[in-house]
């Protein structure tokens, strides 16, 4: 089974891939991992496939911060010692993504961009708002096992695959976007969109618009820890995650996040169980209250209402990781 046929280019530079990804119907590729599956699977059709793969946007940098090219491949950044000894949550994200090999091809761009595991995504004889727009939400009323507990709506309940996302989120990371205009900047968090009544919307990229790069600010020694709750060990996508920083000044927590994957179509940012942790001393009664209020206002579908206490319990035990209760 494969997709229709598309044209293929590849820009000599960063100015002629913009102006070729603006035209409709494009689609960039870099590391192919997720773009050419789905063309099989007739979920993206692209008319046109613009090759990225050779433009100057692989460069992993670490100065007082971080700069991550969106063309690094995801096993060179793992692989990077400035990272593993400055900003260990990253390397633990994509080391805990995918397999070996698929490390080696995919991009930091490309998995950020990395689109839904939805099976109603994944096969276009089911309806997906995502996927056809104005065909309904099949897993809504379906198979939901592995979906949304937060920020779903009517039109779709699909969560977002990315491990590295949840974990930049933690980090307070921003992302570089190129664009023919120039360049313009976002929070991590902030490059994804809700589904609301156009999940087709994934991110808030413009036609023809890229990533071109991630920062990362210092640590400042906090330590960190990334909980993948999976069906398999290996190659298996979060049915739930956490990405803790925390750092403990003074017997107290002077600087926390947390962030859940595997639950909404962004990552999840948990400000509320952050605010009752700040100026809170370290202790197991503490992070059990700010674990508990992780799951407000989550609400489950028929099959995956389970989530509601596995994310409670993961909350809690990256706590005790970071935390030094373990």
């Amino acid at each position: 089974m494969s997709g229709d046929v598309f044209d293929y280019v590849r820009p000599a530079d960063l100015a002629e891939a913009l102006d070729m990804g603006a035209e409709t119907g494009s689609a960039y590729m870099a590391g192919g991992t997720d773009l050419m599956p789905l063309w099989k699977l007739r979920a993206e059709m692209p008319a046109r496939v613009v090759d990225i793969s050779r433009l100057p946007l692989g460069d992993i940098a670490a100065d007082a911060n971080l700069r991550l090219g969106a063309l690094a491949k995801l096993s060179d950044v793992a692989t990077d010692t400035r990272v593993w000894a400055r900003w260990p949550l990253i390397v633990d994200a994509i080391n805990a993504s995918a397999s070996g090999q698929v490390r080696n091809m995919a991009t930091v761009g490309g998995a950020l961009l990395q689109r839904t595991r939805c099976a109603y995504f994944r096969n276009d004889a089911l309806p997906c708002n995502k996927r056809q727009p104005g065909s309904g939400c099949g897993a809504r009323t379906g198979e939901n096992r592995g979906h949304a507990i937060f920020g779903a709506s009517g039109a779709c309940v699909a969560t977002h695959p990315s491990d590295l996302a949840v974990a930049l989120t933690a980090l307070d990371a921003e992302v570089e976007l190129a664009q023919a205009g120039g360049m313009r900047r976002v929070a991590a968090l902030d490059l994804y969109r809700l589904p609301g009544e156009t999940p087709n919307l994934d991110t808030v990229l413009e036609p023809g618009e890229l990533i071109a790069a991630v920062d990362i600010p210092e640590s400042d020694g906090a330590l960190s820890t990334y909980l993948k709750v999976r069906d398999r060990a290996s190659f298996e996508f979060a049915v739930v995650s956490v990405a803790a920083v925390l750092r403990v000044e003074d017997e107290k927590i002077a600087h926390v996040r947390l962030v859940a994957g595997g639950v909404a179509s962004r990552p999840w940012r948990l400000a509320q169980c952050e605010a009752a942790l700040l100026g809170q001393r370290p202790t197991q009664a503490v992070f059990e209250g700010a674990a508990a209020l992780a799951v407000e206002g989550a609400q489950a579908l028929e099959h995956n209402g389970f989530k509601i206490e596995l994310l409670r319990r993961a909350v809690r035990r990256a706590l005790e990781t970071v935390g030094g209760k373990t």
